[in-house]
């Protein structure tokens, strides 16, 4: 049975049943829906306070005058698009907040990957945009794409805060020390991390955009570039 095939058998069933075929589709979609409500519930009962914590520190990097610098790869570039979106169209009479989807100038991530290498596609445009106290947001399903972590590296290097979001055991973002906020979705289908994903990043966005014109102690001015005292990631074995 080929991975499609495990996916969506009733595609492949060899009874001419109708009926059968669409109860199988509608099963399908109950167990898929059950699926990613668990999910959900199990990582925000696990990374819940992170989630608030991370929330602070962005509001206080967005109040400090940062901007945040989003980017992924695939149907990750997509949701670091969508990031970028939500933070610069906020609604509800809210002041839209700088953020920029470091996918979507072609010109400038053709010219990279075809003149340098599409590993540095992120790190050479946060050297060029990122300043100290922006923020890096990256989203991959698996955590280990190069351009990410080279993204990560150059974010830390410059003074960035770093939040990143990946799927399974974290991959080889799980392994750095350049993050200062990962969170990781404990799943093997990548359609489901990407759902908890979209769910994780319109959650930070709502957190964010509550804090900013409600919390009387964030600074208004002062030197964007402090950091947060520590890395904090919590991976699907526990935290570290």
């Amino acid at each position: 049975m080929t991975s499609i095939e495990a996916l969506y058998p009733f595609l492949y069933a060899t009874s001419g049943d109708l009926q059968s075929v669409l109860a199988a589709v509608r099963q399908s979609t109950v167990d898929k829906t059950r699926e990613i409500t668990a999910l959900r519930h199990a990582l925000f009962a696990r990374d819940g306070d992170r989630l608030l914590a991370c929330a602070h520190d962005l509001a206080v990097a967005f109040a400090t005058g940062a901007r945040l610098l989003a980017f992924g790869n695939g149907g990750s570039c997509t949701d670091a698009q969508d990031v970028a979106t939500l933070f610069m169209h906020p609604g509800g009479g809210r002041r839209p907040l700088p953020a920029i989807a470091l996918t979507s100038d072609v010109a400038v991530v053709t010219a990279l990957s075809n003149d340098v290498g599409f590993e540095v596609v992120f790190a050479r445009q946060i050297a060029a945009f990122g300043r100290p106290g922006d923020i890096a947001l990256g989203l991959s399903t698996s955590g280990n794409s190069e351009n990410l972590v080279r993204a990560f590296d150059e974010a830390a290097r410059r003074g960035l805060r770093t939040v990143g979001l990946a799927g399974g055991q974290g991959g080889v973002m799980a392994e750095l020390d350049t993050i200062d906020h990962l969170f990781v979705v404990p799943s093997a289908s990548v359609h489901r991390i990407q759902e908890a994903q979209t769910t994780l990043y319109h959650v930070l966005w709502q957190l964010v955009v509550d804090q900013l014109p409600a919390r009387r102690d964030l600074p208004t001015h002062g030197d964007p570039g402090s950091r947060p005292a520590a890395r904090v990631r919590h991976l699907p074995g526990g935290e570290v």
